[in-house]
């Protein structure tokens, strides 16, 4: 059974310091102490009594955007599950898989690590409030059906289609879930990408916070806003009430 899940900022190493203090400042959080080989992740750590982390920030060597990290009771089940399902495991040891899903993104597969705790939401000094709770997997049409069957398969979730946008459906989450999982159904033929998501009870009130520490206002969406962060990634603020 899926027992957590992370997010992962991924940003280009020269860029970490950077996107460590937006994102820092945006979520209400502070930063572990930084670890891996080059230095290369660190967590966002919520305050006490905020509830346990669920994000974690990554310098990455090319690319950039946003992956998951799926935590299991049974680990080696579900690491025999990513094969039998299409996708690729790359690279593993007793506790901690590096995986592809069919259409070639990213992913890893762990044991869980005893969290249970979603994070409390950040109230903005103007009162609003707003969470990082969602990350939004962007997939051409040609691998849409078997990208989404995969993510269904592997974390044992429903998936559930939007009643408002045909493009979109969603894992629907279990209780006291910590990261929700999206799928986005793109109009052009791409490799499969993931973006941040940023539930707001004021999103208008949230693009100004996020803009007076360096974002930049891109598009509105149905639903949303599509921002880009210092460092040039984007990302969106919902309108939905963060602490649902």
């Amino acid at each position: 059974m899926i027992k957590w899940i992370w997010a992962f900022v991924d940003r280009p190493e020269s860029d970490f310091d950077a996107s460590a203090r937006f994102w820092t400042a945006v979520t209400g959080t502070t930063l572990s102490a930084r670890r891996g080989d080059r230095g290369e992740f660190a967590t966002l750590l919520p305050g006490p009594g905020q509830g346990d982390a669920c994000v974690k920030l990554q310098g990455v060597l090319s690319g950039g955007g946003a992956h998951l990290d799926l935590e299991f009771d049974d680990f080696e089940e579900a690491v025999a599950r990513v094969a039998a399902l299409g996708g690729t495991v790359v690279a593993r040891d007793e506790a901690w898989a590096y995986a592809k899903s069919p259409s070639g993104y990213g992913l890893c597969v762990t044991a869980w690590g005893g969290a249970t705790r979603p994070p409390l939401s950040f109230v903005a000094p103007d009162g609003s409030r707003s969470r990082l709770d969602q990350v939004c997997i962007d997939i051409a049409p040609s691998a849409h059906d078997t990208e989404v069957a995969f993510w269904s398969g592997l974390s044992g979730l429903e998936v559930m289609p939007s009643s408002r946008f045909a493009e979109f459906s969603w894992l629907r989450p279990p209780e006291g879930s910590s990261v929700a999982v999206l799928f986005q159904r793109l109009g052009e033929e791409r490799p499969t990408g993931g973006h941040m998501d940023v539930s707001c009870s004021d999103a208008e009130a949230t693009r100004a916070w996020h803009e007076s520490l360096g974002a930049e206002f891109v598009a509105e969406g149905g639903m949303w806003l599509v921002m880009r962060d210092p460092v040039g990634w984007e990302y969106c603020l919902i309108r939905s009430d963060p602490d649902k």
